[in-house]
């Protein structure tokens, strides 16, 4: 006859290997964005994009991931919208616990600004297809770097400062997201633009630190 001491070992061996199976399932990290997010020009952007900065920031107990698209737009008519690229699919299907979600630099170019009356829901519907994953994720929402060119018919350094950011801070206020001010950390540091749009990996080191500050500091 089995005792009852036995089924006491079995039971508390059974909890400590879930408990241990628990702890090392690491905090899955969706980095959401355009050619900045994916590490554009950037020699070996697999080490040095931001996501791959980040991950080494955040450590073994977070598992980060790049889903950025070059040239991708928030704006649904966009030349090229993110939620028509594979890494959109991709990115839901990775059931994140944390979004990090940088997309309007490539939106600000004259033909797909002039949808701009549609970029607040187009964005926020990206947001909210996150938001409604099994996993609730937390969504960061990040303010773009600068552009440091104006005119022309690419994108505006301009449209970015006096366009883009307010429509990203008043989606963050209306959902009670966190900002990450990717603007501000990289404001008057045209130096880490070598072609006045992509941070070089001094930059996306800098982007790398923003992020994972706002995730540390803003853990549930």
């Amino acid at each position: 006859m089995v005792s009852s001491k036995f089924f006491a070992i079995c039971a508390v061996a059974a909890a400590f290997i879930c408990s241990a199976s628990f702890a090392a399932e690491a905090v899955r990290v969706a980095c959401v964005g355009d050619s900045i997010t994916y590490g554009a020009r950037i020699v070996n952007r697999d080490a040095d994009s931001y996501p791959a900065q980040l991950g080494k920031i955040l450590g073994k107990t977070f598992e980060v991931r790049n889903f950025g698209v070059n040239g991708t737009t928030a704006l649904s008519k966009g030349d090229y919208p993110y939620v028509s690229t594979p890494a959109y699919k991709s990115a839901l299907a990775f059931n994140p616990d944390i979004v990090i979600i940088k997309l309007g630099t490539n939106d600000t170019k004259p033909f797909n600004w002039r949808f701009k009356e549609d970029f607040e829901r187009d964005l926020s519907s990206i947001i909210k297809s996150f938001q409604g994953l099994p996993s609730h994720p937390r969504v960061f929402l990040c303010r773009p770097v600068p552009a440091y060119q104006s005119g022309g018919n690419s994108i505006r350094g301009e449209i970015v400062k006096e366009g883009v950011l307010p429509i990203i801070d008043k989606i963050a206020a209306d959902n009670g997201l966190v900002v990450i001010d990717l603007f501000s950390a990289l404001a008057d540091k045209p130096q880490l633009f070598p072609d006045k749009i992509h941070p070089n990996e001094a930059g996306a080191k800098i982007i790398a630190e923003a992020v994972a500050a706002a995730i540390t500091k803003n853990k549930k």
